[in-house]
């Protein structure tokens, strides 16, 4: 027993001087983590009421929980004694090899924030980007999908979509269709003017009020033909319907007008040498 006993005298004082630390670490960490996740519920609440998307907004909520863990958890450690210069150093170092070895994967990754975040294209919207036209099927955190108009996927890394160029086609509520429609030199230009009026008239999908009205223009006076440039707004979603039903009505009013569509000719002249 006299043998034992100067260990069970160091043990408690080691739990005198230790015990306090440990329920007063365990105390911060039961409440750290409460105060976390109250944190990530007031951000899921202050970026929904600002309409962030809802991908941008899991990862944003999640990335900052991840880094409040980490930082109470070396907090707890060095509350308990332990030292936490060389642990922070390894963190360091550890983060420094992972950003090295996945730095494509991290620049598509702050790709993917940025356009989740500025919103230059959304889920639906018509766009072209990378030498590619198509619709947006999704955007994902690494990449963006698009299906093609022969539906087609196409995935592209969301870093070169953050720093290219994008265009997106139909994001504007109206849009501008533009034809030339070419007539013979022969042909009256006051007569297709009103053959092609006559179509746009017919067609209640052509906006025609203030800044829409539409526009027929005599655009060139070219090899074969004199081109009729014709300029009218629809909505959005009336683009193509109008863009190909105006080639096929404005047939019809040049055939019923008389007006001719000509098409390229060349006069070939023979002489005959004796």
């Amino acid at each position: 027993m006299e043998q034992i006993q100067p260990y069970l005298d160091k043990a408690i004082e080691l739990g005198m001087m230790y015990l306090p630390k440990l329920v007063l670490a365990i105390i911060t960490l039961i409440v750290g983590f409460w105060i976390i996740k109250r944190i990530g519920k007031g951000m899921n609440a202050v970026l929904g009421h600002r309409s962030i998307d809802d991908s941008l907004q899991k990862f944003l909520t999640s990335l900052v929980d991840v880094l409040l863990k980490i930082l109470l958890l070396v907090a707890v450690a060095g509350m308990v004694g332990i030292e936490t210069t060389s642990f922070i150093a390894m963190l360091g170092a550890i983060g420094l090899a992972v950003g090295l070895a996945l730095q494509g994967s991290l620049g598509n990754l702050a790709g993917g924030v940025l356009i989740l975040f500025f919103k230059p294209y959304r889920v639906g919207d018509v766009i072209e980007a990378q030498g590619h036209l198509g619709r947006v099927h999704d955007i994902q955190i690494f990449t963006t999908i698009l299906m093609t108009m022969d539906n087609q996927r196409i995935v592209i890394p969301n870093g070169l979509m953050s720093n290219g160029c994008i265009k997106n086609i139909f994001c504007e509520p109206q849009r501008r269709v533009d034809i030339e429609f070419g007539i013979s030199y022969g042909d009256s230009i006051e007569g297709a003017r009103a053959a092609i009026q006559s179509v746009i008239d017919a067609d209640d999908r052509i906006l025609t009020d203030g800044d829409f009205a539409p526009n027929i223009f005599v655009s060139a006076h070219a090899d074969s033909s004199i081109n009729m440039l014709t300029r009218v707004w629809v909505n959005t979603e009336d683009y193509w319907p109008v863009y190909f039903g105006l080639f096929e009505q404005v047939k019809y009013a040049f055939d019923k007008a008389g007006i001719t569509i000509p098409f390229p000719q060349r006069d070939v002249h023979l002489f005959q040498q004796s």
